[in-house]
């Protein structure tokens, strides 16, 4: 449930069209339904802004449609992240709007209503390697009824192709970067912009790179501030913050 939901309800209260155990009945539905393995969070966009997302990995197929299903109709956008082409047909079975993102491997199934677009944020991909989860950082933030700038391959090694997007960049609220091996465009970055960056290491190198360990502590270390630094191939949490974030300065601009 919404705000604009509950506003809806208490005037339909307020005219007399809905009685009281009507509003109960309603607004006691919209915490959360219990469907056995899962208990599917519905008063999340009314406590947080943003409604419930499903982490593929270690659920069944028919679990994700189970809790897709108990979140369709309710007029908010439907996120599974880092899931497959095998559980997508599933989902297709229950919603013909399901697309589905190969690279960023996240099922979307959009609301019937159009959505605020709020520009503002920016993903940098430090290499082709690290595009999946630079992608997921962006699905997740257009979710979130925002829209992106796209930077792709201006790592370190060839640092002249980052220098080329500073002027979209310098425009950003926030800056999504995602990169493995060192890491270090988010430092060099966040040298050259006025903007908070939202680091996302992957697990992207050779082998001394301990599966994106390396790339977690350059992050964690940067000796440029204005770097917060989420998990190891975490798209999903940097596009959240980054788009908490934008919300809140285009909120506080208007």
């Amino acid at each position: 449930m919404k705000p604009r939901d509950l506003r809806d309800i208490l005037n339909a209260l307020n005219v007399g069209t809905m009685s009281v155990e009507d509003v109960l009945t309603e607004i006691g539905s919209t915490f959360y339904e219990d469907i056995g393995f899962a208990k599917v969070d519905h008063h999340r966009p009314t406590r947080t802004g943003h409604p419930e997302v499903i982490f593929g990995p270690g659920k069944t197929p028919e679990q994700v449609v189970g809790i897709v299903q108990s979140m369709l109709g309710r007029n908010q956008p439907v996120l599974v992240t880092k899931t497959n082409v095998e559980t997508f047909k599933y989902v297709q079975e229950i919603s013909s709007d399901a697309e589905f993102n190969e690279l960023a491997s996240a099922i979307i199934i959009r609301p019937d209503s159009e959505t605020i677009s709020r520009p503002g944020i920016s993903v940098v991909a430090a290499g082709t390697a690290d595009l999946n989860i630079a992608e997921e950082a962006v699905v997740t933030a257009e979710v979130m009824g925002n829209e992106v700038v796209r930077v792709n391959d201006v790592g370190v090694a060839g640092i002249h192709r980052l220098f080329d997007s500073l002027s979209i960049l310098r425009d950003s609220n926030v800056i999504i970067v995602v990169a493995g091996m060192e890491a270090a465009i988010a430092s060099v970055l966040a040298g050259l912009v006025s903007v908070p960056i939202v680091a996302v290491p992957t697990s992207v190198g050779y082998g001394s790179n301990f599966e994106g360990l390396s790339a977690l502590l350059g992050m964690l270390n940067s000796c440029a501030p204005g770097v917060a630094t989420v998990n190891i191939d975490n798209g999903f949490g940097a596009g959240y913050l980054a788009a908490q974030i934008n919300q809140g300065v285009i909120s506080k601009s208007e």
